[in-house]
């Protein structure tokens, strides 16, 4: 060996992440993080990334979950210092500093970064996930769309009118972004498939209801825009229940008041809690069971963990919380990133995390759409194109832009849906028909 070799100092070690979360802000941190003399592990209890803004079209049959997701390994497999475990976290040992898993395992760490997102809020009534699956998974949406289209199926082969019209009725929970999406492309899948592929069924007896507590649609949007919203989904034949909280949910009904409605298939978009981290770190939450976080995302008790996306309660300049967007995790995930290069392998602190706004975004349906981007706003067909154009830009790599723009100009060309399958292996809602299905 050189004297060098045997004189010298010893290399110092690796700093060492451990990033919970493979989603848009958990993602975005680990590729700060990529190619550094930095040893990175991302842990999540699935194997893919997914983009859930457009889960509603895998719902509705407009893509495939392929076209959507990508496996974790493949996404960040060209880092050499990132490594990813399939696993699901159970707790945080915050003394230890070491991440528990559930199968009994422990990951210790240096820095750590929750970035677990959240799920959907039920409000005391978790009973009602099984009858009403929100839109946080491919699982979830893949039990959505079989339930939506057998529905049609067995309103086919029905002879009783009540039956027919029950089965032809969509119930959707929750006017934000998600609810009103949803609502917007079962109505219009519902009554161009009923016209052009089934003969038994009538397009008039289809029925989406849209329930929502509050007194308006797109509650965190400007009211003009609210009202633009509303006003088209009625025009496409959807039913607004506004100041109106469910009840109760069951296999083929939702009550809402004193009304019993009976239907085919439900969607719950209600509202969204964050992951159970705040109980994992022994620590109050607060809004939604956010953890509160300082100005660079940094628990104050404990420094070394950040928190970020929706399970973080980080503050805009002017002090009010930011929204469980992707945009938000997407920026905090970079800036915490960015910000451990600088600490770890330069010893230098950042400025405190600042969020930009590129402006809030829903499509309601065909041509239609709105945006807010604060000090103004953007609504109809030019609002669609932006949103498409931004969407499509968001999915994690080019294979997955091409794949998508090219299904949504022909789905636009044609209005065909090209995933219309029935995957007889997802759980069924007890059918009401009994026939069997070829």
């Amino acid at each position: 060996m050189s004297p060098e070799r045997l004189g010298g100092p010893s290399p110092a070690p690796r700093a060492h992440v451990v990033i919970l979360g493979g989603g848009f802000g958990g993602l975005a941190c680990a590729q700060a993080l990529g190619n550094t003399d930095i040893d990175v592990i991302v842990i999540d209890r699935r194997n893919h990334n997914l983009f859930q803004p457009l889960l509603y079209q895998v719902a509705t049959a407009a893509l495939s979950p392929a076209d959507i997701s990508e496996p974790i390994r493949r996404t960040l497999g060209r880092y050499r210092n990132i490594r990813v475990m399939l696993a699901e976290v159970s707790g945080i040992d915050t003394a230890a500093r070491a991440v528990q898993i559930s199968d009994g395992g422990r990951v210790a760490y240096e820095h750590l970064v929750i970035a677990t997102g959240s799920e959907y809020n039920y409000f005391g009534n978790d009973g009602w996930r099984t009858w009403a699956p929100g839109l946080k998974t491919i699982h979830e949406a893949r039990l959505i769309r079989q339930r939506l289209l057998l529905a049609f199926e067995k309103a086919e082969l029905s002879d009783d009118p009540l039956q027919k019209r029950a089965l032809l009725t969509t119930v959707v929970i929750g006017g934000g972004p998600t609810g009103v999406e949803m609502a917007g492309a079962v109505s219009e899948l519902g009554r161009f498939m009923i016209a052009r592929d089934f003969r038994s069924l009538d397009p008039a007896d289809l029925r989406v209801v849209l329930i929502e507590a509050g007194p308006r649609l797109l509650s965190g949007f400007p009211e003009n825009l609210s009202d633009y919203a509303a006003d088209y989904l009625r025009g496409i034949g959807v039913e607004l229940r506004t100041g109106a909280p469910v009840k109760d949910i069951g296999p083929h009904h939702v009550t809402v008041g004193q009304d019993r409605i009976e239907t085919g298939c439900v969607v719950w978009g209600a509202g969204v809690k964050a992951s159970p981290a705040a109980g994992w770190l022994g620590v109050e939450p607060g809004p939604g069971g956010r953890v509160a976080v300082g100005p660079d995302l940094a628990l104050p008790s404990h420094p070394e963990i950040r928190v970020i996306g929706d399970t973080a309660l980080a503050q805009d300049a002017d002090g009010s919380p930011l929204p469980g967007l992707a945009q938000v995790a997407r920026q905090q995930g970079f800036y915490v990133g960015k910000a451990l290069r600088r600490k770890l392998l330069h010893n230098q602190d950042s400025p405190p995390f600042r969020f930009r706004n590129r402006g809030n975004t829903a499509v309601i349906g065909r041509n239609a759409a709105v945006f807010d981007f604060g000090t103004w706003q953007l609504r109809g067909r030019l609002a669609w194109m932006l949103w498409a154009i931004v969407h499509v830009w968001l999915l994690v790599n080019f294979e997955k832009r091409l794949l998508v723009s090219l299904q949504w100009i022909w789905r636009y060309t044609t209005r065909q849906r090209g995933a219309r399958v029935i995957d007889e292996s997802t759980p069924q809602v007890p059918a009401t028909t009994q026939r069997s299905e070829t």
